[in-house]
């Protein structure tokens, strides 16, 4: 999970009408992020480590 936090990190010094960030833990070292409620990413459906860019431009899409 530590990497996990740390994403999270990341993503609130984006502060891009951030009003929270969100990890929704899971077996295996699995999670979601959602930023202000909306699910950006989800480890358990992809499998995959989020791609921090990608994380980025969604974040500038949420309203």
């Amino acid at each position: 999970m530590p990497k996990a936090v740390s994403l999270a990190a990341k993503i609130l010094e984006l502060g891009e009408r951030i009003k929270s960030v969100t990890l929704i833990p899971s077996s295996g070292g699995a999670f979601e992020i959602r930023v202000n409620g909306k699910l950006l990413h989800s480890k358990l459906d992809t499998g995959d480590w989020p791609d921090f860019d990608e994380i980025v431009k969604a974040i500038k899409k949420v309203k």
